[in-house]
C-alpha cells in the first residue's frame, strides 16, 4: 500500500492535470461526482492533514515566532494584494473578481508541505505556517475579502467565518485529537494518507471543473492568465520576502511554496457557500486547484537544485 501511496503522490501533478482536461473537454464523464460533495471531500483532505500533525509541530511557532510571523504576514498581505490588483488590470467582472480574491484570501494550501519536502526546503516551517495561517482563516479570509469587495459585493462574512470553522478548523482538530490518543493507528494510517488526499483533490477538481466547463471555456485565457500569474507572483515574492529577511535556502524555498500555493478547494468551497448567486466565482478557485499542483511539482524540481 504504500509503494502504491508514494507513487500516487509523486505523480500528484499528472493525475490532477489528467482528471482536469478530463473534466473540461468531456464533462459528461464527470458529471456524477456532485459539488454537494466538494466540502466533504475538502473536510477529508483536512482531517488526514490533522492526523499527520502533532502537537509537537506547533513547537516551531515559538522556536521561531519570527519566521512564523514573517509567513503568515507574507501570506495574507501578498497574495489578496495580487489577487485585488490582478483582478482589477484584466478588469475581471465582479463573479470572476469574488473568485479570485477569495483564492488570495484563503490560507496556504495543504500541497504546501508536500512540495516543500519535496524541494528540500524546511520543512519544519512550512507545517507551523500552514497551521498557523489555517487556524487565522476563520478571521482573516471573511475580513480581507470583505475590504476587498465591500464596494462591489455583497459579503457575507458570519456565513464564511462558519463554512471555514466546519470544512477546516473541525476536521483538522479532529484529526489531531485522534493522532494524540491513537497514534498507533494514525501511524499505520499514515501509508495510505498521501493517495486519499490526492483522490479526495482530484475528485473536487473533477465536480467543480466538469459542472462548470462551459463557463470555463467561455471566460477565455484572461481567467487563466490571472490565476497563473498569481501563483508564480507569489512564489517570487515568497522568495523575495526569504531574501529580504536574510533567510537560509531551506526557509526560503519554505515561504516561497507556501505563500504560491493557496487552499483553492477552500476558496471553491467559499464561492459557493457564501455566493450561492455567482456562480463564476467558482471558477478561478477551480483552474488554481489545477495549475498550482502542476507549478508546485515544476518548482520543487527547480528548488531542488538550488542549494
Amino acid at each position: 500500500m504504500k509503494t502504491i501511496s508514494d507513487f500516487i503522490g509523486k505523480h500528484m501533478a499528472a493525475a490532477v492535470l489528467f482528471v482536469a482536461a478530463l473534466a473540461l473537454f468531456v464533462p459528461q464523464s464527470c458529471l456524477w461526482i456532485q459539488t454537494g460533495w466538494v466540502n466533504y471531500l475538502l473536510m477529508t483532505v483536512m482531517f488526514g492533514m490533522g492526523l499527520t500533525m502533532k502537537t509537537s509541530d506547533f513547537t516551531v511557532v515559538f522556536s521561531r515566532p519570527k519566521d512564523i510571523i514573517i509567513g503568515c504576514v507574507s501570506q495574507f498581505l501578498i497574495m489578496p494584494l495580487l489577487a485585488f490588483l490582478l483582478g482589477k488590470l484584466f478588469g475581471l467582472d465582479d463573479e470572476l473578481m469574488v473568485g479570485v480574491i477569495l483564492v488570495g484570501t484563503c490560507p496556504g494550501g495543504t500541497s504546501s508541505n508536500v512540495i516543500t519536502y519535496l524541494s528540500d526546503g524546511d520543512v519544519a516551517l512550512s507545517v507551523g505556517m500552514t497551521s498557523v495561517n489555517t487556524l487565522l482563516a476563520p478571521f482573516l479570509t471573511p475580513a480581507l475579502t470583505y475590504l476587498f469587495l465591500k464596494t462591489s459585493v455583497n459579503v457575507d462574512i458570519l456565513a464564511m467565518f462558519l463554512s471555514i470553522i466546519k470544512v477546516v478548523i473541525v476536521p483538522i482538530g479532529l484529526g489531531i485529537i485522534i493522532n494524540r490518543f491513537f497514534g498507533k493507528f494514525t501511524q499505520k494510517a499514515k501509508d495510505i494518507l498521501p493517495s486519499v488526499s490526492v483522490i479526495a483533490i482530484c475528485l473536487i477538481v473533477a465536480a467543480v471543473v466538469s459542472h462548470n466547463s462551459a463557463k470555463i471555456l467561455s471566460t477565455g485565457a484572461v481567467i487563466f492568465a490571472v490565476v497563473i500569474l498569481h501563483n508564480i507572483l507569489g512564489y517570487l515574492c515568497g522568495y523575495g520576502i526569504g531574501k529580504l529577511f536574510k533567510m537560509d535556502i531551506a526557509r526560503k524555498k519554505a515561504v516561497a511554496v507556501e505563500i504560491g500555493m493557496q487552499n483553492s478547494g477552500l476558496a471553491t468551497t467559499l464561492a459557493g457557500s457564501a455566493f450561492p448567486d455567482m456562480s463564476m466565482a467558482t471558477v478561478p478557485g477551480a483552474i488554481f486547484s489545477v495549475w498550482h499542483n502542476i507549478s508546485g511539482a515544476m518548482l520543487a524540481a527547480v528548488f531542488k537544485k538550488i542549494k
